[in-house]
């Protein structure tokens, strides 16, 4: 959330904490990144709008739906905020999720605690786990905490005030009050025991004090070391010190340059990597998206091809791909502000006028499950005749390797691309509509692909 204020967030925490775990003299590139989870590299995230997610718009709409996540291939679900809403000076109708007027309790249409525990139990039968966001930076105008004025920020006059003006919906609480810090662990502590949550997601990370995450991380792993700690922001530091995965922002702002604005693809996402990988702990892990709360539809900002042509980059490159509710049907329905703010189901029927969207999305996952080297195997970039517009790249291990490419352009392209890759490949690209997995031919080194098409060629190293 907020995705325009991480930059200024992590000059803010590099001031205040320029050797949080490091030395004068090393920068966060030369140490490793913390480690969560296998299961949290080797997995799909599926983020949840409690709201829109069902017609019931609650709980059990979710529950109802779980199966289907599975089938879908999904191995980890994180829900948006699900505790009351605050209603002074709240924006739209309903109000935004992000605006907590309650942390120990549950927004009231949602369900109740029974309903909930129902629905994490059966996420855990099916073997998904279960992730929810936490707003820690601020909180609404009336929420509870309101009774302690001096867990806020004030101005010179002594007024509490949001933590920027433009968020007038929201209260900026005080990091710099003890209690504070001690109120809030304790209250993740809650959800993570009462629940037998498998993580948290924390909004608006940049934004609140570095050491607080790392105390936070502590006690958290003295109860479950196999949590999973997403922060929402881009702090090298957060991931050697108290985050296990993170938003790759850049990546998203490279994605939209390329296919709104025509930049040069393969330049352009290959600086992200090199910037991520001088910038970051080694092994860093980064969430890759195209979709989520903040962000309009990719759908209805690239198209439809070329959405699931982005989606087809994001699921063979390295980090963890989420997927936001409603894009495995080819959901146009608006997802940020002002949707945030009110009622907009997601419009399930659109799977009967998109059925490759669903299709697209199983095979992705049930590939990416299936081969290791979609997960952690080396990412090789290769050249090819027009790598303004194509994009082409192994991914590889010591037993298999992928060969990519992506036609991220409205022109069809016939060229070649360079030694590297060779005929022995099966073509395991996702069959759509019923039709051959892709009507371009790729016979090295010459290779054509359609507008937005993408090509995924797979070999066992072992057999030559």
């Amino acid at each position: 959330m907020y995705k325009h204020l991480l930059n200024v967030c992590l000059f803010i925490n590099l001031l205040i904490f320029p050797c949080a775990g490091f030395t004068q003299n090393l920068e966060p590139s030369q140490f490793e990144a913390l480690q969560g989870p296998n299961w949290v590299r080797e997995g799909v995230i599926y983020s949840i709008f409690t709201r829109n997610f069902s017609s019931e718009g609650d709980f059990q709409g979710i529950t109802n739906k779980l199966e289907a996540l599975k089938n879908l291939g999904i191995t980890t679900i994180w829900l948006l905020p699900i505790h009351p809403i605050g209603q002074k000076m709240k924006k739209g109708s309903i109000g935004s999720p992000y605006c907590i007027q309650d942390y120990y309790a549950f927004y009231p249409s949602y369900g109740n605690k029974e309903d909930f525990q129902r629905l994490v139990n059966r996420a855990h039968q099916l073997g998904l786990k279960v992730i929810i966001d936490m707003v820690a930076n601020h909180t609404s105008w009336d929420s509870v905490l309101m009774n302690n004025p001096d867990f806020y920020k004030h101005d010179i006059q002594g007024n509490i005030i949001p933590p920027i003006p433009d968020w007038h919906d929201v209260a900026a609480l005080e990091y710099n009050n003890p209690d504070v810090r001690t109120y809030m662990i304790n209250m993740i502590k809650y959800w993570l025991t009462e629940f037998n949550l498998d993580g948290f997601r924390f909004d608006a990370a940049g934004m609140v004090p570095l050491d607080f995450w790392q105390q936070m991380r502590k006690e958290l792993h003295e109860i479950n070391p196999n949590i999973l700690l997403l922060g929402e922001g881009d702090n090298p530091q957060a991931l050697a010190k108290a985050f296990d995965l993170d938003y790759s922002w850049d990546f998203e702002r490279a994605l939209n340059n390329i296919i709104q604005n025509g930049a040069p693809a393969t330049s352009s996402l290959q600086s992200v990597l090199a910037l991520e990988q001088s910038k970051f702990p080694k092994n860093a892990l980064h969430l890759r998206f195209s979709d989520n709360h903040d962000k309009k539809r990719a759908i209805t900002r690239y198209g439809e091809k070329a959405s699931l042509a982005v989606s087809a980059l994001i699921f063979t490159f390295e980090g963890v791909p989420l997927i936001y509710n409603g894009m495995e049907v080819g959901d146009t329905t608006e997802s940020t502000d002002p949707a945030l703010f009110e009622k907009a189901p997601i419009q399930w029927h659109n799977n009967v006028i998109r059925p490759e969207f669903k299709a697209f999305y199983q095979h992705m996952i049930a590939l990416r499950k299936k081969h290791h080297s979609l997960r952690d195997g080396e990412l090789v970039w290769l050249k090819n005749s027009d790598n303004s517009r194509i994009v082409t790249y192994l991914r590889k291990s010591n037993d298999e390797e992928f060969f990519i490419a992506i036609n991220l352009s409205n022109r069809p392209f016939e060229g070649n691309v360079e030694n590297g890759a060779n005929n022995n490949y099966t073509d395991v690209t996702t069959p759509l509509n019923g039709e051959s997995a892709s009507s371009g031919s790729v016979n090295f080194p010459s290779i054509s692909l359609k507008p937005w098409e993408y090509r995924i060629l797979y070999r066992n190293r072992n057999q030559g």
